[in-house]
């Protein structure tokens, strides 16, 4: 079931998310326990970003009591809660009338962690307001296909500036060859993945070109939904899939404990 403040949301009222594209969202994955990793950064990702999208003040006590409204009724394995912000009233030709976002939740199953690994293609393109984790999707979602279509799983973007930034729907790491934790310095969209893990490894931050990126020991993309996915692959450059710092990052995040609703 897809809701809307608590209640099943209409065709009408999801119009103006799907006509006007304008919003943002944080999607969480709920372990088999009803915890959720980084349950408070998902918050306050909410909070910040309605105040850049809508200038508006966010209750997260709602946002929580809609989430566990969602949840009623499952029972078994994880799933992905979806919390989109978008106000219903919203129009094309006046979209600065609308700084009353409402809370749309959707709940999804979540696949098994972590997934299989990736072959990603770099792909030059760079997100509007990367910083926030908005409904606008057209362009990753382009770049995906373009990756997709030519024989790979998703895409790793590449900035006009030659930077690797992120990929579609993930934040990207590397393993250089000593063995430390590197995050890309660009543009991107602030992971709550990333914010985890950071606190419990060591790592730098660093700009990395492609070429360089393809020199490093191994690679990987994380989101809240793939945890630590190893990358097999960018473009024809492979990578291990089993690098021992890849195996413990994967073992570091699942040992992270979630909070509760």
């Amino acid at each position: 079931m897809v809701t809307l403040d608590g209640k099943p949301v209409s065709a009408e009222e999801l119009l103006p998310l799907a006509l006007t594209n304008t919003g943002h969202f944080t999607s969480m994955r709920v372990s088999a326990d009803g915890s959720i990793r980084g349950l408070a950064l998902h918050m306050e990702r909410l909070v910040r970003d309605s105040k850049v999208v809508w200038g508006a003040d966010l209750d997260t006590g709602r946002v929580r009591e809609y989430v566990r409204q969602g949840l009623e009724g499952r029972s078994g394995g994880p799933c992905v809660v979806r919390v989109t912000l978008y106000d219903p009233q919203i129009d094309m030709g006046h979209p600065a009338d609308a700084d009353d976002p409402h809370i749309l939740v959707s709940v999804r199953d979540a696949g098994a962690l972590p997934p299989e690994p990736l072959r990603a293609k770099s792909v030059t393109y760079e997100r509007e307001l990367p910083e926030v984790k908005h409904v606008g999707l057209f362009g990753a979602l382009r770049a995906r296909r373009t990756a997709q279509l030519a024989g790979f799983g998703d895409a790793l973007f590449v900035g006009h500036d030659g930077l690797v930034s992120e990929g579609g729907t993930w934040n990207v790491g590397f393993v250089d060859d000593e063995g430390t934790l590197v995050w890309p310095q660009a543009p991107v969209l602030p992971g709550v993945t990333v914010a985890l893990l950071q606190q419990h490894t060591e790592h730098r931050t660093a700009t990395v070109t492609l070429e360089q990126a393809k020199d490093m020991a191994a690679a990987f993309a994380t989101n809240t939904s793939i945890g630590v996915r190893p990358l097999a692959a960018i473009d024809d450059t492979e990578f291990p899939v089993e690098h021992p710092v890849l195996l413990h990052l994967q073992e570091t995040y699942l040992a992270i404990p979630g909070e509760s609703l």
